[in-house]
């Protein structure tokens, strides 16, 4: 089968398509294999709601569970058993992908314990166990844009690692990322590290920051507030991508990437539409810009690969407009830094509220296992 006409147009408009979603049941069926043949996916994220939820469904992984159980294992070595066999064996589906991009896809990325994303210490330790526990070249440690994490950032790209830094949501905090991975390299490179052996994206996040504008702006009521509707995130991606063009233009990262170092590319999470206003593309196809990648659950997929229509770069030479939203956000008494900081600050509660339901239905199946 052909991967269908609006994922080609992605590609060839340069962006790497990765699915938002991995389960056992996923990589066994396989119903991945069938996402790389026909779909043209060329890349897997997962956090630990996506974890939890695969954890909570079917019979997948009472085999290892019960193994481990005999074992005597805690329920924390467990998780980390059951997550990163899941992400070694979908990384060797996406080995040939790996080796025919020359490692920029192919990629399958692993989240830190949301518990450490206010410690710098233990973000770096873990980061190291599950690069050492999934034993791939094509592995990505996710480790969130906290103000905790961006030292841990530039830490463990210096050993060599190769960094997904999820959670973003402001253009501050992104510029702050893209320093941090800059300054990993140049570590990196003191230590002799080969530069073109490490890869890092930038996870921005985009239907959340519509999520809570919208609410505001529908709060406010008036006709200017309605026209702003949908366009925040969009805006701020935008100017993101704007800022990534500053960066990586710079004699700073020409110095690294003469020494053989590769971008930090933008990528495009909570793709997700949630409010069925909206066109179900509307965070794929408007933001098409060369060098980045969009990560998309397997609904928004479908929608694009069905009715996507994909009109070239829809970011680049969009910046004044963008400025434009938000400055007309910032006049309807709407605050950006407020937003963004909440924004953060909830995305970490989740992804903790999602491992500790984790750790208690491990918690439970061990029990049981053991019994």
């Amino acid at each position: 089968m052909t991967t269908p006409k609006p994922l080609q147009d992605l590609a060839a408009n340069g962006v790497s398509v990765w699915l938002d979603d991995l389960s056992r049941d996923r990589i066994s069926s396989g119903n991945l294999q069938e996402m790389i043949d026909d779909h043209g996916v060329v890349g897997v994220t997962t956090n630990p709601s996506i974890f939890q939820a695969a954890l909570a469904e079917g019979h997948a992984y009472d085999e290892q569970v019960a193994e481990l159980a005999r074992d005597g294992r805690s329920v924390d070595e467990t998780v980390f058993s059951l997550t990163t066999r899941d992400v070694h064996d979908a990384c060797e589906i996406f080995m040939p992908v790996f080796e025919r991009t020359d490692g920029e896809d192919g990629r399958v990325s692993i989240e830190v314990d949301p518990r450490s994303a206010h410690d710098t210490a233990k973000t770096v330790q873990e980061a190291k166990a599950l690069r050492d526990a999934v034993d791939q070249p094509n592995v990505l440690i996710k480790i969130p844009a906290t103000l905790e994490g961006l030292p841990a950032i530039s830490q463990v790209l210096a050993e060599g690692i190769s960094v997904n830094v999820t959670l973003i949501f402001s253009l501050d905090r992104y510029r702050a990322v893209m320093n941090a991975f800059l300054t990993g390299l140049e570590q990196a490179r003191e230590k002799g590290k080969d530069l073109s052996q490490i890869r890092s994206v930038a996870s921005f996040f985009v239907s959340r920051v519509d999520g809570e504008i919208d609410k505001r702006l529908d709060a406010i009521g008036t006709d200017e507030a309605k026209a702003l509707r949908g366009k925040a995130g969009l805006a701020n991606a935008r100017l993101a991508y704007q800022a990534y063009e500053e960066v990586f233009s710079t004699p700073r990262w020409a110095s690294l990437e003469a020494a053989g170092a590769h971008p930090q590319r933008p990528l495009w999470a909570s793709t997700g539409v949630k409010d069925p206003a909206y066109p179900d593309t509307m965070y794929v196809t408007e933001l098409v810009a060369p060098g980045t990648v969009n990560t998309m659950p397997e609904k928004t997929l479908d929608a694009t690969a069905d009715h996507g229509e994909v009109t070239g770069d829809t970011v680049t030479g969009s910046y004044a407009e963008a400025t434009a939203v938000l400055d007309g956000l910032e006049r309807l008494g709407i605050s950006y830094s407020e937003v963004v900081d909440l924004l953060e600050r909830e995305g970490v509660e989740k992804f903790e509220k999602s491992w500790a339901e984790l750790l208690d239905r491990v918690q439970s199946e061990l029990e049981k296992a053991a019994a």
